[in-house]
């Protein structure tokens, strides 16, 4: 069965941006993009809900996926294939990036049906709206945290109320560039 997790940076005391939805203040470097390069390895699917969905279509100038660029020898080059994104809205009615796929039904049915699959692994992106609904369902099974030397004070959490306790599992915890604390953990069942 496929892994999914959930994760994000965030500041020590656990948003994902600033109030005003700015993340000016999180740390790239090298050990960032090692660490990006080998977890983008072992994933075919990301999940995204409606707010992210917008906010990574704002940053790339829109139309995303369905662009092709002219090889010099005039044929169309195809872009390289990515990971399948899956966007997750009860109020979207379509998604103009012909490469994403619009979710408006149950999420946690669904992500488990994904889960049992052939496949990589899966990828929660963004806000803890759609990390929420997926926790309850218990779907769910990593989480990971780049955890930056900062206080925000306010902004948007990386959690929000799943209802319930969720025991975790540490799996990996380490210091990288910058500061930055990286921890995986596994969600204990049973």
């Amino acid at each position: 069965m496929r892994t999914v997790t959930y994760g994000a940076a965030c500041s020590l005391d656990g948003f994902i941006a600033a109030a005003d939805g700015s993340i000016d203040w999180l740390h790239f470097s090298r050990d960032v993009q090692d660490v990006m390069t080998k977890y983008w390895a072992t994933v075919d699917a990301v999940l995204m809900g409606r707010k992210t969905w917008e906010v990574a279509q704002a940053m790339s100038g829109g139309g995303g996926g369905a662009k092709q660029k002219r090889a010099p020898s005039g044929r169309a080059k195809a872009k390289p294939k990515g990971p399948t994104t899956y966007v997750f809205s009860r109020t979207l009615g379509d998604i103009s990036d012909g490469g994403a796929h619009l979710v408006s039904g149950d999420a946690g049915e669904f992500v488990r049906d994904l889960k049992g699959q052939p496949g990589k692994g899966i990828c929660v992106m963004g806000g803890g709206e759609l990390a929420r609904s997926l926790l309850e369902a218990d779907v769910i099974d990593e989480v990971g945290l780049n955890i930056h030397p900062i206080l925000l004070g306010d902004g948007v959490p990386f959690f929000r109320d799943a209802g319930r306790r969720i025991p975790l599992e540490l799996v990996e915890c380490r210091t990288i560039d910058g500061g930055c604390v990286l921890a995986t953990y596994r969600v204990r069942r049973g």
